[in-house]
């Protein structure tokens, strides 16, 4: 009960700061709706080509852009970490008898919160392109989403926590998250892929998810692949958590 009572009292601090600058919700949006735009006709032309997944472009896109969503919206997190160390605000923190593992779970939360909202209107912006989901299907789709976002997020936060500085963390941080986005296979099925590349994405966890989004969009609920990208970022899921309530912990020691 303490813990759940924490996570309460860190999460409703740190949403009350979000929704007094729901700007970050609309920037959040505007890239994957740009790749949505821009990038997603591009697919119609190869639509009918052997080996592209039935369903249509937008069927097959957009999942893939709701897995980059997830990920890179949680992956700058650590900045207002790394701002709060340097404010003194952890260290007030290390008189309080809060639990250190509500320090990371209530700030993660307002993070997936906002991740969850963005996925919700980017849908909601591709069904006039011709997206076509059915309710249960958005919320597995959400619920993966939000699987990846506390992810990212339990992982950001044990590196800003790491490194303490800004300068550090943009690049490591953003240079790793590149090739792990682009070996899922979020852009392209990696069915056109060589099959070097098919070989690498089969050691990235985040092509499992991409495929289960996909097949969520494509009414394949049963696909055994759902389940198995779903149970990879669960587990994933509670690593990073792990990892990074350690974190805090020797952070807010």
């Amino acid at each position: 009960m303490k813990l759940l009572r924490d996570t309460w009292l860190v999460f409703g601090r740190y949403f009350g700061l979000f929704i007094r600058n729901p700007v970050w919700v609309a920037v959040g949006v505007v890239q994957p709706l740009l790749y949505m735009i821009l990038f997603a006709p591009l697919l119609k032309s190869i639509a009918s080509v052997p080996g592209f997944p039935r369903g249509g472009a937008y069927n097959v896109f957009v999942p893939g852009l709701l897995v980059q969503l997830g990920m890179f919206g949680a992956a700058g997190v650590g900045f207002s970490l790394i701002s709060e160390l340097r404010m003194g605000v952890i260290e007030r923190l290390r008189v309080t008898p809060v639990s250190r593992i509500a320090l990371l779970l209530g700030r993660a939360m307002r993070d997936v919160i906002s991740i969850l909202v963005q996925s919700l209107i980017l849908i909601l912006l591709a069904l006039p392109f011709g997206l076509s989901i059915n309710p249960v299907g958005v919320v597995v789709v959400l619920a993966l989403v939000a699987l990846i976002g506390l992810l990212t997020a339990s992982v950001a936060y044990a590196v800003a926590l790491w490194l303490r500085s800004e300068d550090s963390y943009a690049p490591l941080i953003f240079t790793s998250t590149l090739p792990i986005l682009l070996t899922s296979g979020v852009l392209l099925p990696l069915g056109f892929a060589p099959e070097w590349l098919k070989n690498i994405a089969l050691l990235n966890p985040l092509s499992y998810a991409v495929n289960a989004a996909r097949d969520v969009f494509l009414a394949d609920l049963g696909n055994p692949d759902v389940a198995k990208g779903v149970v990879i970022m669960a587990v994933l899921c509670l690593a990073a958590i792990v990892w990074g309530a350690r974190a805090f912990s020797k952070a807010v020691a």
